[in-house]
């Protein structure tokens, strides 16, 4: 997958500008899928030169004009190719499995150390998903019917990160021994 089609993604269910593509990372794909503010901007240049965007230019006051884009038809075809496109099964490159597979060379207090860092950032991304999920659960039926694909990536979400939890208990364990 590229940062390419998670822009489609987001531009086919809402049109908006770099600025509301970047909150919606951040609020949504942000939990599994990372893009940084200049990346947004830069692929949105890319794929408005392709043809799959176009925009329309919104005058501000005090800023330059905003770009609202949307996928053209081209944009559409594109979209459609790569959700019946297979994908790779995603392979991680996780530093904090590195230091723990070498820890025999470094200190157990500083496994532990990172190992508590860790476990505070999953916890914490627990706590926003679980958030989420309360809050789809709270939508009347209607509501959640529209939702329920991107709810599979949130159960995908909380299930990870609790089996996260759970090795880092595991973890602590045998560090404690």
């Amino acid at each position: 997958m590229s940062l390419k089609h998670a822009i489609l993604i987001l531009l086919e269910s809402q049109p908006g500008s770099g600025y509301d593509l970047v909150k919606r990372f951040k609020d949504g794909l942000g939990y599994f899928w990372n893009a940084k503010h200049q990346q947004v901007y830069l692929e949105l240049k890319k794929l408005n030169e392709a043809g799959w965007l176009e925009f329309e230019a919104e005058a501000q006051d005090t800023r330059p004009d905003k770009k609202n884009y949307r996928l053209t038809p081209a944009g559409h075809a594109e979209l459609l190719r790569w959700l019946a496109a297979p994908v790779q099964p995603n392979k991680i490159n996780d530093a904090l499995l590195v230091k723990l597979f070498g820890g025999a060379h470094t200190s157990v207090e500083n496994l532990r150390e990172e190992m508590t860092a860790h476990v505070a950032v999953h916890r914490k991304t627990l706590d926003s998903l679980l958030n989420i999920e309360r809050d789809y659960l709270a939508l009347p039926s209607e509501q959640r019917e529209s939702w329920r694909l991107p709810y599979l990536t949130l159960r995908r979400g909380i299930l990870g990160e609790q089996a996260w939890l759970a090795w880092a208990d595991e973890v602590a364990l045998e560090l404690a021994r």
